[in-house]
């Protein structure tokens, strides 16, 4: 009996854990820096949730920050784009095809998420995030992984 109770925690506790790793928490702050690096997407998640946040004191016309999905190649071509597209649109060019999936910028004090089907990455893919808000992703950016 208490084994079986052992083995049900056990699928329970595993079962709470994979839905766990299929969102982050990430934050930017006014030096221009994400808290995270590198970002692991499990192959179990059919969807991957990402939950920005601003821990800043500044506005997000002064100071924003987004969080956006490209495949590395396409990082610098995206971000030029993002530029010249401005704030009312997010920093990210309209209908822009090369964007996997991004937030709205945010100011301080401000959250944003976004969520994503898994299929749209490939295991053997280079995928990179940054903010797009001009200047930011030179300093604001890190990869994702499908594991």
């Amino acid at each position: 009996m208490f084994g079986r109770f052992l083995l049900a925690t056990s699928v329970l506790l595993a079962s709470s854990s994979a839905f766990a790793a299929c969102s982050v928490d990430i934050d930017g702050n006014d030096a221009m820096q994400f808290n995270l690096k590198n970002i692991d997407v499990p192959k179990t998640c059919t969807e991957f949730t990402v939950n920005l946040s601003h821990s800043g004191k500044l506005a997000k016309n002064v100071m924003g920050h987004n969080w956006i999905l490209v495949k590395t190649a396409d990082l610098q071509a995206v971000a030029n784009d993002g530029m010249a597209a401005g704030l009312d649109k997010d920093y990210i060019k309209a209908g822009d095809t090369r964007v996997i999936a991004h937030t709205k910028v945010i100011g301080a004090g401000e959250k944003a998420s976004v969520t994503f089907a898994t299929s749209k990455l490939d295991a053997a893919g280079a995928y990179t995030f940054f903010c797009s808000f001009p200047g930011h992703w030179a300093l604001m950016k890190g990869t994702l992984k499908l594991i």
